[in-house]
């Protein structure tokens, strides 16, 4: 009779009738009454009043027995530890057990019980079961060791256990050498800073020894382990990976996967002119085609892991599109993943097959499937060129089917070819605007809005196309409203006599009738923009737009070297590194791959940009420096040309007519000329807090005003070289504004006249924000000291050093050139204090070769003074945390271009010298950061 007899009964007084047959002198009914009292627990039922009596039956030689009251006390051990306490006896009994599996057993429940008084007392039995003469038992001993770490870490270090795992590695039995590699590898993962796993190339040959012989499941623990070893040198690499390629045709997946990843990493050491290394390009492919051939959640898994492949040596699957392609009884997710894998892998050799293949894909029944296959056509015509014009042809005939979601997704993809290649394939418009009214998607309506209003100039009647969406603004969603502005002030600034109305009209709904900020912001800017500098205002909406990348969707290169560490497991299915959604992230270690050799170059195509950087903050916006002496002398000395207004001028909202005066001056001049009302922001020096910053109150709280460290003056130009002009000066910033502080001395015979100043283009792109005014004639001997306000929205050039600033000077008498270096911390803006989430996911994602360390010596400061000096010149401490007796000041600043520098200061109670770590995706900023932590800290 089968055991499901014990689970039908539920009779009161059950648990009395139980406590009689538990203490039976016969074995069977004592055997039969554990198995009911097994049978309850398991329904749910409440059967601890019977621990002492279940306990009792331990005493046996029957290991069916045995087995079930070791089940029964890891259930109710933590409920009832005083209890529990009975039960170490017969443990420590049952480690000297002769029955080897008796043994095991006792230690594998030992590891089980998670109550903390017994935890002690199973020190001394795990001890002789680590050394015990058979293999079964101390391979079960090594995975208990990770589970005792888990409930008291600290006993496991005292009483040597450690060490004895690391021995197990030298075990002879290979089931035994895998299982304390996992437990290490387990210890190792909670505790990221402790060097467990201490692999060198004895260790790696031991286990490469053991990985023939191990169950499948062991097979993966040690190539888990291999992968995190970094190999001295390219010979070494190689010689893993041709005793690790066997494992390629496993028959388990996940070992196959595992096998992947080793070589995967292990590639990037070796030369790419090694016959070895074509050879395992070879090898690599026919077990990834050959997980393509189980169930389809398998195949998921191997898809998303292949995804990451791809991206990184898409050469390995080049010849194998076919296996990619869909078959009619794929589920959804599994086609989409391989639509995603034929775009990557799609090239000049195989386009016409892909295309004829997604083409046959779009005539589908499932909608979801049918618009990725769409979506794809068009991102295959920005990836191989030589195919825009036949995938631009295919998207007609599919527009032509006229089926509405089919044309949406082709207008879609149309404007990104539109983006890839300017002035092509615009001869389509027509077809596209038949198609206007039948579009009702956000995505596409905001796309055809983009086209109408890009190529305005083109379509005759863009202005009742644009006025048709006009008429349920409200109803739209943002995406749509945010692009109709821009497309309407877009055809305003090339047809402006004929939409004057139009434009007015937009900018109303979106700036009074709008209660969506973005919406709000963005028509303000553009309703000053027209109305103060038209000039600007063409510049900036109808600037040349920077051409779209071949692969937009492509995994940031750093983060593509960390999941591929990562094959096989959830971080390469999520496409996320495990500290994106690891609760809490403890243990979460960030992986990379080992450094290239010499002669291996990155497989990445030169043009992909790190898809995952923001691009305000990619150091190389900054142009290269040109013919600096060249650029000086052609600077036009006059007085400067007023810029965009600065965030220190004040505003009264309301008090303007924002648009009066300034549209109707700019249709009636058709050179597009500056209204004069407009050309000086008034009350250029004025510090924030008037007007429109006091509506915010923007300075409350905000770089008290005793500003930032502030240098002596320096002499910038003897008298001697500037016949007779003397020239000091230093640079502040006090309340968001920065000056140029200057004390000018006349030691010549003469008056001087006629002041006037530039700066060439430099880093940050400083200029003066207003003429520099010395309002009488400067006599011999004579001293005036001024302030010029400065701005950072002058011309941008890379300056060697960094911070140099080189600057004319003109009077009655000659122009005079010098340079200067500015300290970088004026730089530093009021709002750079980073949300402390924010901090932490930045320095994981910035690449630690952008990490630079710095010494400060001889600064007598403590924590809280260090803390307090910074934060007076913008430089934020986010969080503070005591380490060994070290305090740890975790920093953030925020440069005036948008770049964010994060430190971490070392600072040990007592030591005069600091250590400061630096990261920032422009490295090159980080020595002169340096620079200012020394400059504010010492003065």
């Amino acid at each position: 009779m089968t055991d499901s007899k014990y689970f039908t009964t539920t009779k009161k007084g059950e648990i009395f009738e139980l406590k009689a047959e538990l203490n039976s002198d016969k074995k069977e009914k004592k055997k039969e009454a554990v198995k009911k009292v097994i049978a309850s627990m398991t329904v749910g039922k409440d059967v601890s009043a019977l621990f002492p009596d279940v306990v009792n039956c331990m005493q046996t030689d029957n290991l069916e027995l045995k087995k079930l009251v070791y089940l029964y006390l890891m259930n109710y051990a933590k409920s009832q530890p005083d209890m529990a306490i009975m039960a170490v006896n017969t443990f420590v009994k049952d480690c000297e057990d002769p029955n080897p599996l008796i043994r095991a057993l006792a230690v594998r429940t030992m590891g089980c019980i998670r109550v903390d008084k017994i935890t002690e007392y199973l020190c001394e039995p795990l001890r002789k079961c680590l050394k015990d003469e058979d293999p079964y038992v101390r391979k079960t001993a090594a995975v208990c060791v990770a589970k005792l770490h888990d409930i008291n870490a600290q006993l496991v270090e005292d009483q040597g256990f450690l060490d004895t795992l690391k021995d197990l590695i030298s075990d002879s039995n290979p089931m035994v050498v895998a299982n304390a590699v996992a437990a290490l590898s387990e210890i190792a993962e909670s505790h990221p800073s402790s060097n467990l796993l201490d692999l060198n190339p004895q260790s790696i040959n031991k286990l490469l020894t053991a990985l023939n012989e191990c169950t499948e499941w062991g097979q993966i623990f040690i190539l888990d382990c291999l992968a995190n070893y970094t190999p001295k040198d390219d010979r070494e690499a190689q010689s893993i990976c041709e005793r690790v390629t066997p494992r390629l045709s496993h028959a388990n997946s996940a070992v196959v996967l595992s096998a992947v990843k080793v070589l995967m990493k292990f590639m990037e050491m070796l030369s790419k002119d090694l016959d070895y290394y074509g050879t395992l390009l070879k090898k690599l492919a026919p077990p990834l085609v050959t997980l393509l051939s189980a169930e389809p959640e398998l195949q998921y898994v191997a898809l998303r892991n292949i995804n990451l492949i791809v991206q990184k040596r898409p050469e390995i699957l080049k010849h194998e599109m076919k296996v990619f392609f869909v078959k009619y009884n794929d589920p959804i997710y599994v086609k989409l993943e391989k639509l995603d894998i034929m775009i990557r892998l799609a090239s000049q050799a195989n386009i016409a097959q892909v295309l004829a293949e997604l083409k046959e894909y779009a005539t589908e029944v499932d909608v979801d499937f049918v618009r990725k296959a769409v979506r794809a056509i068009g991102r295959c015509a920005i990836k191989v060129e030589q195919s825009a014009e036949r995938c631009v042809s295919t998207l007609l005939d599919l527009i032509q089917t006229k089926v509405n979601y089919v044309v949406q997704e082709a207008i879609v993809v149309i404007k990104d070819i539109f983006r890839k290649y300017p002035n092509k394939y615009e001869s389509v418009i027509a077809t596209l605007c038949e198609n206007l009214d039948s579009l009702d998607e956000p995505e596409a309506r905001a796309a055809m809005i983009w086209i109408v209003g890009e190529y305005a100039e083109r379509i005759d009647n863009a202005d009742e196309l644009l006025e048709s969406f006009l008429e349920g603004f409200h109803d739209e969603s943002t995406q749509v409203q945010l692009q109709l502005l821009t497309a309407i002030v877009k055809l305003f600034l090339k047809k402006p006599t004929e939409t004057q109305e139009l434009v007015q009209q937009v900018l109303s709904l979106a700036t009074q009738d709008s209660d969506n900020p973005d919406l709000r912001d963005r028509g303000y800017i553009y309703w000053r923009l027209l109305s103060t500098d038209p000039v600007a205002a063409k510049e900036v909406v109808l600037a040349e737009k920077p051409l779209i990348s071949e692969e937009t969707d492509l995994i940031e290169p750093t983060l593509l070297d960390e999941l591929i560490c990562y094959i096989g497991t959830l971080a390469s299915v999520y496409h996320k590194p495990p500290s994106a959604f690891v609760e809490g992230g403890r243990g979460v270690v960030h992986k990379s791959l080992p450094p290239r050799t010499a002669s291996n170059e990155s497989t990445e195509s030169p043009e992909t940009a790190p898809a995952g950087a923001p691009s305000g903050e990619q150091p190389d916006v900054i142009p290269s420096q040109g013919d600096l002496l060249g650029d000086l002398l052609n600077l036009d000395l006059g007085p400067p040309v007023s810029g965009p207004p600065l965030a220190t001028s004040s505003v009264q909202m309301g008090a303007v007519d924002l648009l009066g005066g300034g549209l109707d001056s700019l249709i009636g001049a058709p050179n597009f000329v500056t209204p004069p009302a407009a050309t000086a922001p008034a009350n250029l020096g004025a510090p924030m807090g008037s007007g429109l910053s006091d509506l915010f109150d923007l300075t409350s709280g905000v770089g008290a005003l005793s500003g930032s460290y502030v240098a002596p003056k320096a002499i910038w130009l003897p008298a001697m070289k500037a016949k007779g002009l003397e020239i000091l000066g230093t640079f502040t910033r006090q309340v968001g504004s920065i000056s140029m502080d200057l004390q000018l001395t006349n030691k010549a015979l003469q008056v001087m006249t006629d002041f006037a100043i530039q700066f060439n283009r430099n880093s940050f792109g400083l200029a003066p924000a207003a003429p520099l005014q010395v309002h009488a004639p400067l006599s011999p001997n004579q001293t005036v000291e001024l302030s010029l306000p400065l701005s950072t929205v002058g011309s941008v050039m890379k300056m060697e050093p960094l911070n140099n600033l080189q600057v004319a000077v003109k009077n009655n008498i000659d122009v005079f050139y010098f340079s200067t270096l500015y300290p970088l911390h004026i730089l530093f803006v009021e709002d750079g204090k980073m949300d402390r989430q924010v901090f932490l996911a930045t320095w994981k994602d910035i690449p630690n070769e952008n990490e630079a360390q710095f010494q400060i010596r001889d600064c007598p400061l403590n924590a809280e003074a260090v803390s307090s000096r910074l934060q007076s010149s913008n430089i934020f401490t986010v969080a503070k945390r005591t380490v060994e007796g070290q305090d740890m000041l975790y920093q953030s600043l925020k440069l005036t271009n948008g770049i964010w520098v994060l430190a971490e200061l070392r600072i040990q109670p007592g030591n005069p010298s600091f250590t400061l770590s630096l990261k920032c995706r422009a490295p090159e900023v980080a020595q002169h950061v340096y620079q200012a932590y020394e400059t504010i800290l010492k003065n």
